[in-house]
């Protein structure tokens, strides 16, 4: 499997094959040596603040469920019922006190126990040991700064472990003011035609695009004044574990052109420079991908989205919007509309995005196309470790140093090798 790999990425040598956006057997072999094994977002904790809160998601192509029991303690399962395997919750999110099987009536308590069976009695002669039948449960599951994470990997190493030092950039996105931030609006989902890995990798490190694809919307005023007159400052980072950063200057101007916005932004500059330490002054982020499929962006707009596997050419995009907890009403309904018309499912930068990503899944599927390799040279050898940024740093703000990081966890992941060797 190893040699396999290697002829498949090759980010020493600035290589990867289409091959890894098109093949069914490659995609089943990332369900279960990524995705059953990595810690994966699952929601933030503002998703579900009361009691008896739920939503259901995916981990891989494994429906989940996530719980706020009855004693506020969050939970995730599989969202499967253990008599036949049907779905067990339907509805995107809500409250509840049981989930009920819609095929025979298994009744389940949203901590996960078997409440009740139909026929206990006489059917199964009261013979069934209900203890044993609960909600298969995550191997772990913890959360950083209100992020809610789970793996389905006993051995895989503690959260914080996972993520490393890409901590402070989450700090910046997710916990720059006092009691951190909180998501409005709910989620917006749909399918598009296309490989999860090319988002993934796009807000990971593609700063090179956005002038050309974006560029109506950049014209229009959507994009702010920093994406049509970049300063040349920034960096992409990479910070290991195949997660990476776009940053740009310190300097720069990373907020959506809206009054209100702009104005919040300036009136909280100073506590947040305070909060945020010396870093600041350094680098501003921008944009982001936890390996896998978690991604961040906070400029245009404050979204995240979760990249959600549907077959080699499919993917559901989870998208949601987050602002400060501490912003003002106002404040938040112009991030929420800002989110929409730029990167909701009809959004200005989303339609861009859509149409690059349908067309680069679309070439691993000729017999001659998924022959070639493509090029994630850019930068090479321009970059260094810089322990104040914690990462490697590339030395132009553009730079595929994050694609070919990206494709080296990738490839660590795909081989096999144990967490221990990773």
């Amino acid at each position: 499997m190893l040699a396999e790999i290697n002829s498949l990425v090759d980010p020493d040598n600035g290589f990867i094959s289409t091959r890894i956006f098109a093949e069914q057997e490659i995609y089943e072999q990332e369900l279960e040596q990524i995705f059953a094994r990595c810690w994966l977002f699952l929601c933030h904790e503002s998703q579900i603040p009361k009691p008896g809160d739920f939503l259901t998601t995916y981990m891989g192509e494994d429906p989940i469920l996530v719980t706020r029991d009855r004693g506020g303690k969050i939970n995730a399962f599989l969202n499967i019922c253990r008599h036949r395997g049907n779905r067990l919750c339907r509805a995107d999110n809500g409250n509840a006190a049981a989930f009920i099987c819609a095929y025979h009536g298994w009744a389940y308590s949203n901590d996960g126990a078997l409440q009740a069976v139909p026929n206990l009695q006489d059917a199964y002669y009261s013979e069934l040991d209900t203890n044993k039948w609960g909600l298969v449960p995550v191997a772990q599951l913890d959360s950083y700064k209100g992020l809610i994470f789970a793996t389905f990997d006993s051995s895989a190493p503690p959260l914080l472990d996972y993520l490393g030092d890409v901590t402070w950039y989450l700090d910046f996105f997710f916990d720059r003011r006092e009691g951190g931030v909180e998501v409005v609006g709910g989620m917006h989902k749909s399918i598009i035609p296309a490989n999860w890995k090319l988002p993934s990798e796009n807000f990971c490190g593609d700063g090179y695009h956005t002038g050309w694809s974006h560029l109506s919307a950049v014209t229009t005023g959507f994009g702010g004044d920093f994406r049509s007159k970049p300063s040349g400052e920034g960096k992409v980072i990479s910070t290991g574990n195949g997660h990476c950063i776009v940053a740009l200057g310190a300097e720069d101007q990373t907020d959506p052109s809206v009054p209100e916005i702009i104005a919040y932004e300036a009136e909280i500059k100073a506590e947040v420079d305070k909060r945020m330490g010396a870093r600041m002054q350094l680098v501003k982020p921008h944009a982001g991908t936890l390996f896998p499929n978690f991604s961040m962006l906070r400029s245009i707009a404050r979204v995240f989205r979760v990249w959600q596997p549907k077959g080699p050419g499919s993917t559901e995009i989870q998208s949601g919007v987050f602002v400060d907890k501490a912003a003002p009403p106002e404040v938040k309904e112009a991030f929420r509309i800002q989110a929409i018309r730029s990167f909701g499912p009809s959004g200005s930068f989303e339609q861009d995005d859509m149409d690059n990503w349908q067309g680069c899944s679309e070439s691993g599927r000729g017999f001659i196309s998924k022959r070639q390799r493509l090029n994630i040279s850019m930068g090479m050898g321009h970059e260094n470790f810089d322990e104040k940024l914690a990462g490697w740093a590339s030395d132009y703000r553009i730079s595929e140093n994050n694609h070919r990081n990206y494709y080296r966890r990738w490839g660590q992941m795909m081989s096999g090798a144990s967490w221990s060797e990773l």
